[in-house]
């Protein structure tokens, strides 16, 4: 009886032994299946890429590597938002600073040139059409005086006019005041009417004469104004620069305006009534500036200024704006503020530097170091815990060291420097969405 009890216990363990083995078999064979129909590949440096097949990173162009399924990547909760892109959360350690507010006054610069006022100008125009006999006018701001031969002109009208003249003299007395208003409308002076009749002979050639004192100018040149001279280097400095970091560029005094020869030639012919020159009267001169749109919307007529020429700073000059006028030249839009003058020291052609104290009352105020430039964008690092995320804001005016910002930042904490923040190879977009 002992010895079947042994054997009972005996067969026992052998069939537990069995089963276990059996199992374990099974187990192993499900898992291996299993591991191998659900195979992942990963990016060692950009986890979060996962595929199913072999292949390349997206991102990175690295091979992907097989992931392990029993094996898993737990990350802690608190620093999941610490392993975002440079273009959207960067960790920092520099100093943040808030926005200022309140009214500000501050002193913004614009350049100009002193030119001729265009309200003592006078034209000169080919009363009949001909050919240019006798030209006397060489080069552009010639000075001339009011009466002073300019050019004489050869005109086929003007000639069949002087026979018609001839002929009432002798046939048609009656109609000779008739036939000398003629001529004198044609341009022909009374003292050369009365020759023509003395002597029975023909003037072919007309005479121009300058109708003003002052400095003659072909009317296909450019005069000389702020717009072809101040417009680029409107300003800089204390004036509202347009990129990051300008600074102000003293101007060279000019003497004059450049001169250069006309273009109209002997032998050239003209039409009746195509003006020819201008002639610009040297009594009254005009300091023009010309301001960007930034300032434009800032000044008023009758608004003072101080200027001065070259870099004579410390002989200023006061003046009033006594015309603003909106200009579009070159691509460029930027807006022109005269200034009368009654100075006589200064000459045309002399570039002139103008402060203009200007009142900023809305919005907030930023250091020019808080606020990145990206084109027409603006960008500062908005400070969230310990981490600073790029946000976009709305600028309004620019000064010195100072941006005026018109986005509602008065809450928030912003990096004080932000050029230290900036990826140049991955900071490419920001987050358009101005956070509260």
């Amino acid at each position: 009886m002992r010895n079947s009890y042994i054997v009972s216990i005996i067969l026992g363990l052998a069939i537990i032994l069995s089963g276990m083995a059996g199992c374990k078999g099974r187990t192993g064979k499900d898992t291996h299946a299993g591991h191998a129909q659900h195979q992942q590949y990963t990016c060692p440096m950009h986890p979060q890429v996962v595929k199913e097949q072999p292949g390349q990173c997206p991102i990175c162009g690295m091979d992907l590597v097989l992931k392990d399924a029993n094996k898993e990547l737990v990350i802690d909760s608190d620093i999941t938002r610490l392993t975002k892109p440079v273009n959207e959360h960067v960790i920092a350690s520099i100093p943040a600073i808030s926005a200022e507010s309140g009214t500000r006054i501050y002193s913004s610069e614009v350049n100009g040139v002193i030119t001729y006022d265009t309200r003592r100008q006078t034209s000169i125009a080919s009363r009949v059409g001909g050919r240019v006999e006798r030209l006397l006018i060489k080069y552009n701001y010639q000075p001339v005086r009011k009466g002073q031969l300019i050019m004489e002109i050869y005109s086929p009208d003007l000639a069949a006019a002087q026979r018609e003249l001839l002929y009432v003299a002798k046939n048609s007395p009656e109609m000779l005041p008739a036939a000398r208003q003629r001529l004198q409308l044609l341009g022909m002076q009374p003292a050369q009417i009365a020759q023509v009749l003395q002597s029975g002979n023909i003037l072919y050639r007309v005479p121009v004469y300058s109708n003003s004192d002052g400095y003659i100018l072909e009317k296909s040149a450019q005069p000389v104004t702020a717009a072809t001279t101040a417009a680029p280097a409107a300003s800089s400095g204390d004036g509202m620069g347009g990129m990051q970091g300008g600074g102000t560029t003293q101007p060279a005094a000019s003497p004059a305006p450049a001169t250069s020869p006309v273009l109209l030639r002997e032998g050239q012919y003209v039409t009746a009534g195509q003006s020819l020159f201008t002639i610009y009267q040297s009594s009254g001169l005009v300091a023009e500036f010309a301001f960007p749109p930034q300032l434009a919307a800032r000044i008023r007529k009758g608004q003072k200024l101080l200027f001065y020429s070259g870099n004579d700073i410390n002989n200023m000059q006061v003046g009033n704006i006594g015309l603003i006028e909106p200009v579009f030249r070159n691509g460029q839009n930027f807006t022109l503020a005269r200034v009368y003058l009654q100075d006589g020291r200064l000459q045309v052609g002399t570039l002139i530097t103008a402060n203009i104290p200007l009142m900023y009352t809305d919005g907030w105020w930023l250091p020019k170091q808080a606020v990145w430039r990206l084109g027409n964008r603006s960008v500062v690092f908005r400070q969230q815990q310990d981490v600073y995320v790029p946000v976009e804001i709305t600028i309004a005016a620019e000064t010195k060291d100072m941006i005026q910002v018109t986005t509602d930042i008065s809450n928030w904490k912003v990096a004080a420097n932000a050029s230290y923040l900036v990826d140049s190879e991955s900071f490419i977009e920001v987050n358009r969405n101005i956070q509260q």
